[in-house]
């Protein structure tokens, strides 16, 4: 497979492979396909756990959230379009020409009109929420990014969530600010053990955020201990007694830390610690879950 570096009309240099033509399949990996299918994943879970919509409504908040996820995964890899192919990322379809730069920008403003259209047939007030989480998650894309602000769309989007799914229910209302604020802290959480791998690449493209200012080490405690505090919230704000699943989730939640803060002393170049802060937040998202369902 031959590769040739050439220069985009932006100004960027590309690095396009000769014998790689545009796809569907390229269009669909420039979306982000995992993170987006793990968020809809768990709303899919939420909206079943509180139900009281039907397998239509709850469609509705699902297509609403999945079709959010879509748009921000190709806004993301066309905003970054120009760092990676400066850098050569071979894993980019928008790099390796598998994708068309004018087709994704395409495909992440269809989205986001489909997004806005299943969010207003949720109700005014859900449909205005999920508007403001999918905002800040495209304000991230375009901006915030670079910035020591990188954590806050994260913390907004994933703290809106909950919301979005109780307000979309007939006679909807608001879920409790604990329960808010633990979704938040777990989406704050992913956010440092996100970037974890890509931190060295990160600097070198010019971007900034929170994670990369602070380094590898100091962002894997940071994410440990913001995904413990999730944990923590969703021990001790609801009413009553603490569930064997609570414990069970927080003495895995407290293994699970120890093995992610003890590593980088060792290898700060280790994915253990990123794996095991994303197995804790599959934790807490479980438990997030539950406890959704036992408080609306």
């Amino acid at each position: 497979m031959k590769f040739s570096a050439t220069t985009d009309s932006d100004g960027t240099h590309a690095a396009p492979f000769d014998s790689v033509r545009p796809s569907a399949a390229g269009l669909l990996k420039a979306c982000h396909l995992l993170p987006a299918a793990v968020v809809t994943g768990l709303t899919a879970a939420l909206a079943a756990a509180v139900g009281g919509r039907g397998p239509s409504g709850g469609a509705l908040v699902v297509g609403a959230v999945a079709a959010g996820q879509l748009s921000i995964g190709w806004c993301n890899d066309r905003a970054d379009m120009g760092r990676d192919r400066a850098s050569g990322r071979r894993d980019k379809p928008l790099v390796t020409g598998e994708a068309l730069p004018g087709v994704v920008a395409g495909a992440a403003i269809a989205a986001l009109a489909v997004c806005v259209v299943l969010s207003a047939a949720c109700g005014p007030v859900a449909g205005f929420v999920h508007a403001v989480a999918v905002a800040a998650a495209w304000s991230y894309n375009l901006r915030l990014k670079r910035t020591v602000l990188s954590w806050l769309p994260y913390a907004l989007a994933f703290g809106l969530l909950p919301a979005f799914v109780t307000l979309a229910l007939p006679g909807g209302r608001w879920p409790p600010l604990w329960l808010m604020a633990a979704a938040g802290l777990l989406g704050t959480g992913a956010h440092f053990a996100n970037v974890l791998p890509d931190i060295d690449h990160d600097l070198r493209t010019g971007v900034h955020g929170l994670p990369q200012r602070l380094g590898r080490r100091r962002s894997v405690c940071v994410a440990a201990l913001l995904v413990l505090a999730s944990s923590l919230v969703l021990l001790v704000a609801p009413d009553g007694p603490v569930t064997r699943q609570g414990w069970a989730v927080l003495a895995v939640t407290v293994l699970l830390c120890a093995l992610a803060l003890l590593r980088p002393v060792r290898d700060a170049d280790a994915r253990l610690p990123f794996l095991a802060t994303m197995g804790i937040a599959a934790a807490d998202a479980a438990h997030l879950v539950l406890l959704t369902a036992s408080v609306v």
